[in-house]
């Protein structure tokens, strides 16, 4: 799978977006800014993904749902993105732009299959996978929560997998699909090392476990 990737990554060099979630989150803030405008119509109501309308002609909703904001709220979506802005940056600098393109893309397309499985597709859980990744990757990264709390990224990286555990056995199908689609590209590309990080785990718990008897 890894050469295939890495074929695929080769391919992608000549189309491959320098700062791609720069550019993600800077249309998401336009997409916020335009909502709160006085228009005819919701700017997300034109963009989210439909399956029916879709087919009816607006082929465009096939790519603009990834540009949905993800709050209504001023300080949460300054928050978010810039959250969003700070991971993409980190994976795209440590895979290259390449490769993050490419996993971008993959997350894209596994998103709109969910999309006309289900008849709707989201943003949310490609975004929550590269929180994922990230603390996959640099687990010992501190976030300032709330500007004077620091937490290391590996136990951000848990509380983001228990939350869309939770999610997965509370949601009905369509959402359990649009996750698990969603979070192919993840298992993809990380799941090897999230493997290799789980028996490393088991294994110091079981020495702890030794020792104390």
């Amino acid at each position: 799978m890894q050469k295939f990737l890495s074929r695929l990554e080769w391919k992608m060099n000549r189309f491959a977006v320098r700062d791609l979630m720069k550019y993600i989150c800077l249309m998401m803030l336009g997409v916020f800014v335009l909502d709160y405008l006085p228009l005819r119509e919701n700017a997300s109501n034109l963009l989210y993904f439909s399956r029916e309308l879709i087919l009816q002609g607006q082929i465009w909703r096939l790519i603009t749902f990834i540009i949905l904001p993800p709050t209504g709220s001023l300080i949460w979506i300054i928050i978010s993105l810039y959250f969003y802005y700070f991971i993409g940056s980190a994976l795209e600098g440590r895979w290259g732009s390449a490769r993050f393109t490419l996993y971008y893309v993959i997350g894209i397309i596994c998103n709109i299959a969910a999309g006309f499985i289900t008849g709707y597709a989201t943003n949310t859980y490609l975004n929550l996978s590269l929180l994922l990744c990230f603390a996959l990757m640099y687990p010992d990264h501190e976030f300032m929560v709330m500007f004077f709390l620091p937490i290391k990224a590996k136990w951000i990286g848990i509380a983001d997998a228990v939350l869309l555990v939770i999610m997965f056995l509370r949601g009905g199908w369509n959402s359990r699909i649009g996750m698990v689609l969603s979070l192919l590209p993840f298992f993809l590309f990380l799941g090897k090392d999230l493997l290799l990080q789980i028996k490393l785990v088991w294994k110091r718990l079981q020495y702890r476990i030794h020792v104390k008897r």
